[in-house]
């Protein structure tokens, strides 16, 4: 898998970019807030996971502009060429092609796999777990894309059923309880099914976690993911029992919405407990055993995006993050300049929306 191009129109701050990248480590230097992190977000885009950064699609459009364009070449495992193009407007519905032919934004998923390794990765062991739960549902929707289709169904049943238990003000007449019912009955099967493929994940994802805490923090500890549900038993039963409650606060109090993942170094709480450089250790240990998952199940290199990482890292972290990386496709970010042993394939400077490529 490697992304070959990128052409960007009235995307962030770029009114039009054309950029080339090597098939192994291309370095993108330059100052904060010049364009560097756009490009890996239009990356991710699609690779259908959206910005990294968590930024709307409206918000990547160019201001003054009315869409942004974003149009990639790809190989695909079978070195075939993809040509991946997609259009955000202001107004109206997002489109996608692959290779002119028009898909659902959610056929991007799988297309080109990718890993992304960010500073705000530290929030998925410090921040809530939102977070984890996306982190994890991503990492499931990469092997298996038909789990990204009932997360969103999902979030949408979620919606409907707290929109109906805050009409109904802690009272259900006969039409409410039948369309509560319903509700509960999809809320049931999704969340059984969601719950089932995190934890399945879950349990091939530890041992790797450890492996990867190991290489990059250059000592041993045991690192577990546990899944903790908001429910015991079947789903539904568990929403028959919660559904006084549930009415009363106008919220579904359980559900795989409300689910947490566990992270623990050596038995302790990562979150609470652990020092700076060993969450920093386990975020990357995250990263690396989904992408390890990944190349296990779908036998693919995912493209590797690398922004700003080693401006938060030590020396012996950075290099010890630079020696644990798969083969494939890397492209990295920097402000601070290029680790010494990245050695790079291809150099690009970026200026104020303007890509240049710079000698070896």
């Amino acid at each position: 898998m490697a992304i070959q191009s990128l052409e960007l129109r009235d995307f962030r701050i770029y009114t039009q970019a054309a950029v080339e990248f090597d098939p192994g480590f291309t370095a993108i230097v330059g100052e904060n807030g010049q364009g560097k992190t756009s490009l890996l977000e239009a990356i991710s885009w699609v690779g259908g996971h959206g910005s990294f950064r968590g930024a709307t699609d409206e918000s990547l459009i160019r201001m003054g502009a009315d869409a942004a364009i974003i149009r990639a070449k790809a190989l695909d495992r079978n070195d075939r060429a993809q040509l991946i193009e997609v259009e955000l407007p202001h107004v109206g519905r997002t489109r996608v092609q692959i290779n002119r032919q028009s898909l659902r934004r959610k056929d991007l998923i799988g297309v080109v796999p990718i890993t992304v390794f960010s500073p705000d990765d530290l929030e998925l062991v410090k921040g809530g777990p939102v977070g984890r739960r996306d982190w994890l549902d991503a990492g499931v929707a990469s092997i298996k894309p038909s789990h990204y289709t009932l997360c969103v169904e999902l979030e949408r049943i979620v919606k409907q059923r707290n929109a109906l238990l805050r009409s109904v003000g802690g009272h259900l007449d006969a039409d409410s309880r039948v369309t509560l019912d319903v509700w509960d009955s999809k809320l049931a099967a999704a969340g059984d099914a969601i719950r089932d493929a995190r934890e399945k994940m879950l349990a091939e994802l530890t041992p790797r976690l450890s492996q990867g805490y190991g290489a990059v923090a250059g000592m041993l500890a045991a690192v577990t993911a546990t899944y903790s549900p908001s429910w015991e038993g079947e789903l539904g039963a568990a929403l028959e029992h919660a559904r006084t409650i549930d009415m009363r606060r106008g919220v579904s109090t359980i559900g795989p919405h409300r689910d947490e993942i566990n992270l623990e170094i050596d038995d302790k709480p990562a979150r609470t407990h652990g020092s700076q450089g060993e969450q920093r250790s386990l975020v990357l240990a995250m990263r690396l055993a989904v992408d390890a998952l990944i190349r296990h199940h779908v036998q693919v290199e995912p493209v590797l995006l690398l922004d700003d990482v080693f401006s938060e890292l030590d020396d012996g972290r950075a290099e010890a993050l630079l020696n644990a990386l798969p083969v494939g496709q890397r492209l990295l970010t920097t402000a601070t300049g290029v680790p010494l042993a990245a050695n790079p394939d291809r150099v690009l400077q970026v200026s104020a929306g303007t890509v240049t490529e710079v000698s070896v």
